[in-house]
Order: C-alpha cells, then structure tokens, then sequence
C-alpha cells in the first residue's frame, strides 16, 4: 500500500494544482476523472507498440539511447496521449476556454504517469518513487501542458488551426525525446543540459498556463 501511494501521490497533487489553476471555469470532475482514466488506458497499447520498436533498437549505444528516447519512448507516449486527447475532448463541449487545453492535457498525461510510475516502483521499490516524483511525473505533467497549449490555441484560431495541431504533437516529443536522451545517451555534455533543460521546461510551463489564462473567455475568447 506504501507503495501505491508513493507512486500515486504525486499524479494527485499535480492533477490538484491543475485543477486550481483553471480560474474561471472549472471543469466537471467526471471529465476530469475520465481524463485520467483514458490516460491511463493508454498506457496498455503503449506498452506493446514499445515492446514492438525495441525491437529494431540500434546496437550500437549511442544511438541506441537516440532511439530509445526519441522514437520508443517520446514519440510514442506524446502520440498516443495526442490521440487520446483528439477522440476525447477536441469536440468536447466542456472545451470552452484555452486554459482547458492545458488541463485535459495534463490530466491525460497524468493518467499515463502514473500506471507507468506505479510499473516502475512496483520494481525499484521506494527510493526508485521519491526520485519519479520530483522528475519523470512532473516532466509528463510539462509536456502535457506544452501540448495543451498548443491545443488551446487551436481550438480558437481557426487560421492557425493546422500548424497548431502539429505542433501540439511535434513540440512535446521533441522536449520528451530530449528528456529521455540526456539521462540515456550517458554523456557528459547530455548530463550537463539536463538540468538547465529541465528549468527551461518549468519556466516555459508556468509561462504558457499564465498566458492562457490570463487569455480567458471571460476576456474575449470566442469558441469557433
């Protein structure tokens, strides 16, 4: 049981915070609860697809750690959350504001974090949870707000509609990708970007939320 809630009380607290975040209109919980739940289903095809690409993994390591990082692990994972976004909320009428973008988003991403949190300390036991919570849950949560972003944005300019919805997929898989290959390649220089990488993320994060919110129906949105 420790370990659950280790696993899981991370995904709580951020999904939480979201959920203060959003000012103006809050979203009714069932669909927030199905975000959740839809990103977690969405952990299972993730699971085989992965199993498949590793299956064309690169022998030598460098390249290995590119592959893994870029195409089994980012590529993957943000295209399937993008996907679960699109069937779920892109037509849902409780899409009403930019901000909302943001939070489906990020619940969705939470969803998946935590089944794959919960995989991981399941096998690497307490420390291996401590150490999830402070980097890989947050860092879904931050490419999920990247990509609810861009999925706000979208929703409500129609002209720029098209180069949005790309980049609402192309963006959180490069910062995914990028993620995962700092820690994975193993070389000095990846190791030494991480951390400013990292701080780029949360600032860049907290910038979009405030920018959408301060964006708010209330202040002129109109849904088209």
């Amino acid at each position: 049981m420790n370990l659950v809630f280790i696993a899981l009380a991370p995904v709580f607290v951020i999904a939480l915070y979201i959920y203060y975040r959003d000012k103006y209109e809050k979203e009714p919980w069932k669909m927030l609860l199905i975000a959740l739940v839809v990103g977690a289903l969405v952990a299972v095809p993730v699971i085989f697809v992965e199993r498949f690409l590793s299956l064309f993994t690169p022998e030598e390591p460098f390249r290995a750690a590119f592959y893994t990082s870029f195409v089994i692990a980012g590529f993957t994972e943000e295209s399937f959350k993008f996907l679960a976004f699109i069937l779920l909320i892109w037509k849902s009428r409780n899409f009403n504001e930019k901000f909302d973008g943001i939070v489906y988003a990020v619940f969705i991403s939470l969803g998946f974090a935590g089944i794959e949190n919960f995989l991981y300390v399941v096998q690497g036991g307490a420390t291996v949870g401590l150490s999830r919570a402070l980097t890989a849950v947050p860092a879904h949560a931050l490419f999920g707000i990247t990509m609810g972003y861009y999925f706000g944005l979208a929703r409500f300019y129609p002209g720029q509609r098209k180069i949005m919805i790309s980049l609402a997929i192309l963006i959180p898989f490069m910062f995914h990708g990028f993620y995962d290959f700092c820690l994975m390649s193993k070389q000095p220089l990846m190791l030494l970007l991480f951390v400013p990488f990292v701080i780029y993320l949360w600032i860049s994060g907290f910038r979009k939320m405030k920018f959408l919110s301060n964006q708010s129906l209330y202040k002129g949105d109109k849904y088209f």
